[in-house]
């Protein structure tokens, strides 16, 4: 009876347990619950995961019982299973790790709000997932992204609420964007359903409103993704967040606007028409190169590491829209699989940093100079980490690369692949500052008092940093599972 309601399941426990968590204000207790329900999320996760690979076909939910395309119908098929299995599993893994790192970021009062908040976030971040009605998107878009403005504002300097007004006012107008296009979708189509409204569209000579709703949609997407030059909210918002709220928003809130962005453009409007009458490919490419390079040159200067992470975020996303740009199936592959690896490799990175700020109660390199000596176990997390975002052999990061770079050549864009290989060298540099910083600088005086980070945080983020390097050696499960999604984008079986 409960298997056939898993897609509501998904949704409804962290929905339903937010509000509870202001009710039980006690803030062990209010920990402990928030833990129990993201744990149990990411088990129906496991569980709409495993039905779907087991049967090989979409799992269908219709809510109140109304037939699509009347009703709303929740779907789960190989990409939104895949991308809510890491994005809920991330989510109890960093909820684990936040304690510590709470407590001394936000004022006690506050925690209750907190773990309400990041529940509501977690919601909005999986329902924009498995909903298969546009409109939808919208309503857990607006949930998470509200969500994340509050949490980024529980920072414990100043620059925080500042930081999320700015995340907020460009978030707006993201949203605003996206839901113009959804109105003249519907204008079009009359209906809000993906599936359906993409079966009435006429893309041979169609209305010019079709492009000029895609354009809507696509900037306000690319707003929420951070895609340069319309980055502008990310590296604040990330800097001066709480700790444990970077992790979680760095894993996976680009993510899931990067999986709305290939819904739309391979589910709703089509490859073919994208690509060949719009010609977003070349768009997508050159934003995609222009954007590794700028942000990755940007990192190598900044001196505050978070902000560091933030700009190599920004350089990740575009590896992920050049998968997607080549329209093929190994770059799909390549740029879905990248969002798992880039999940695991960028929320292990800012849990590192989460311990160096506990610790050293600072981010900035100067004051993590010789913490490799004080602190073992995180510096040397940190080295781990850093060889998957730079994509050496036999971590995660290495495999959507090398599908990246096969993808470039098979297309006969060996221009693509030389840059994708020059901007790695980039990575080599901000991550090596780093490292030179942690073990072949004098200590500073922060360093020299330093302690290693409790267990309860170490662990977690060993489990994700261990992670990229398990991914990166079984890469039968993350890319098998990209390359299925792939697949079925394109119009492969189901």
């Amino acid at each position: 009876m409960i298997e056939q309601h898993l897609p509501i399941l998904q949704v409804l426990v962290p929905l339903l347990a937010a509000p509870l968590c202001v009710l039980l204000v006690n803030r062990k207790l209010v920990g402990l619950f928030a833990q129990l329900v993201c744990w149990a999320t990411f088990a129906v996760s496991i569980a709409l995961l495993a039905k779907v690979s087991q049967t090989g076909q979409p799992i269908s939910y219709e809510l109140g019982g109304w037939p699509s395309p009347y009703g709303i119908v929740y779907v789960v098929d190989y990409l939104s299973a895949f991308v809510m299995m890491f994005v809920s599993g991330l989510g109890a893994i960093v909820l684990l790790y936040a304690p510590a790192s709470i407590n001394k970021e936000i004022p006690l009062s506050k925690h209750y709000l907190f773990y309400a908040t990041y529940l509501l976030c977690l919601t909005g971040l999986l329902g924009m997932c498995i909903t298969g009605d546009l409109f939808n998107v919208f309503v857990f878009l607006e949930i998470s992204s509200l969500s994340s403005y509050a949490l980024i504002s529980l920072g414990k300097t100043r620059r925080a609420p500042l930081s999320a007004l700015h995340y907020l006012i460009l978030g707006t107008i993201g949203a605003t964007f996206f839901l113009i296009g959804i109105g003249l979708m519907y204008q079009m189509t009359g209906t809000l359903n993906m599936a359906d409204m993409a079966s009435r569209i006429e893309r041979v000579d169609g209305p010019r409103t079709l492009p000029v709703a895609f354009a809507f949609m696509t900037v306000g997407l690319c707003i929420k993704m951070a895609v340069f030059p319309l980055h502008t909210w990310l590296p604040n918002a990330y800097t001066y967040a709480p700790s444990a709220v970077t992790c979680f928003i760095a894993a996976t809130a680009t993510k899931v606007s990067v999986y709305a962005f290939i819904r739309l453009v391979y589910g709703i409007l089509e490859p073919e028409y994208a690509f060949q009458t719009l010609h977003l490919d070349h768009a997508l490419m050159i934003f995609s190169l222009v954007g590794i390079f700028v942000a990755s040159t940007a990192a190598i200067y900044q001196s505050n590491v978070k902000r560091l992470l933030a700009y190599s975020s920004i350089a990740q996303i575009g590896y992920m829209l050049l998968g997607i740009s080549m329209a093929n199936e190994g770059g799909v592959t390549a740029g879905i699989v990248h969002m798992f690896n880039h999940a695991l490799i960028k929320g292990g990175l800012f849990m590192v940093v989460g311990c160096f700020a506990l610790r050293l109660g600072s981010v900035q390199l100067s004051d993590l100079r010789g913490a490799g000596k004080t602190m073992p176990l995180t510096s040397f997390a940190w080295v781990l980490g850093g060889l998957g975002l730079i994509g050496i052999p036999l971590t995660a990061g290495f495999v959507s690369k090398w599908l990246l770079l096969t993808s470039a050549l098979e297309a006969n864009w060996w221009y693509v692949a030389i840059l994708m290989l020059l901007s790695s060298l980039l990575a080599v540099v901000y991550v090596w500052r780093v490292v030179e910083t942690l073990y072949f600088a004098e200590p500073s005086e922060k360093a020299k008092s330093a302690k290693e980070a409790p267990l309860m945080m170490i662990a977690p983020t060993y489990l994700v940093i261990g992670a990229t390097l398990l991914f990166g050696v079984w890469t039968e499960f993350s890319a098998g599972l990209a390359q299925l999604a792939a697949s079925a984008l394109l119009g492969g079986p189901q």
